[in-house]
């Protein structure tokens, strides 16, 4: 398997990063897991606008425009002959010698990107998984899409020792805000609830476009915060991120979501965006 470190295809074995690289001492950068479908990269614009986005937010500067680097992961995702599965890409701030806080303004960030294979399986979508309730304890710039993730990873691995498969976060009964490594929506009467995009969550790309069908396909949507109550009470739950796509909640701790399994709505919706994959990819998706 090739890697794209900086500008250049290496081979993995070969793939190195310096200790003094700010990623590895500081978890300084950030990153983006962008879906390939059919050898295709699907909302790429999007993902790449947030990358940019994040970078401006932390004040690290991107050494390649959208277009050069849209051609690098191509690239990468043709030599290492990717059908479906996921491209994922980090810049830290730079390599800094010796090691110090304050990070010089002249570093250039350095690239180190790789791809993986994840076959689609809409039966995983469908099923409905387990879920437990974790108290966010995390800082308050979550839409920087970062590689500090200690708190997500925490919260994931409480979910996995309570045989759920995710942890939905919450700062108060009131306010459920997203999950350790998905965002997380409710419908009830119909309706879509799912918490505003500001700085407590990430707005996930599927989130997005999520948003985006329901409101082309009439169902109604409310960004606001709801509470664990609603969380528990809610017709139906789902959580959405680029693997994922959209996943049924069964079960929050120990309350059976509906008849803990895939309802209606969150249907209706799996189908819109699995149109959306063919649309925007240009693809006919096999189920």
């Amino acid at each position: 398997m090739k890697v794209l470190m900086n500008n250049e295809l290496i081979d993995r074995k070969e793939a190195k990063v310096d200790i003094d690289d700010r990623g590895y001492q500081f978890g300084d950068g950030i990153y983006e897991v962008i879906r390939v479908y059919q050898s295709k990269m699907f909302t790429l614009k999007q993902h790449l606008d947030r990358l940019y986005h994040s970078a401006e937010k932390i004040d690290l500067t991107i050494p390649y425009s959208q277009a050069k680097l849209t051609t690098m992961l191509e690239e990468l995702i043709s030599v290492n002959h990717l059908a479906t599965g996921t491209v994922y890409l980090q810049f830290s701030r730079g390599t800094q010698t010796p090691r110090n806080h304050i990070y010089k303004a002249d570093l250039t960030a350095n690239l180190v990107s790789y791809t993986t294979e994840k076959v689609r399986d809409p039966k995983e979508f469908r099923k409905g998984i387990a879920t437990i309730t974790v108290f966010d304890e995390r800082w308050f710039h979550c839409d920087i899409k970062s590689l500090n993730l200690l708190g997500n990873l925490m919260a994931t691995n409480q979910a996995a020792k309570s045989g759920a498969e995710e942890g939905i976060f919450y700062r108060s009964s009131e306010e459920v805000t997203e999950c350790s490594h998905s965002n997380v929506s409710i419908i009830k009467d119909g309706i879509l609830i799912t918490h505003p995009a500001d700085c407590l969550i990430l707005n996930g790309i599927t989130r997005q476009t999520i948003l985006k069908v329901a409101k082309q396909h009439n169902i109604p949507v409310e960004e606001r915060p709801f509470s664990l109550a609603e969380l528990k009470t809610a017709d139906e739950v789902f959580i959405s991120s680029v693997s994922k796509e959209i996943t049924a909640v069964a079960k929050v701790d120990d309350v059976v979501i509906g008849n803990g399994e895939i309802g209606p709505i969150c249907e209706k919706l799996l189908t819109y965006y699995a149109e959306e994959i063919e649309n925007d990819c240009g693809i006919k998706l096999k189920e």
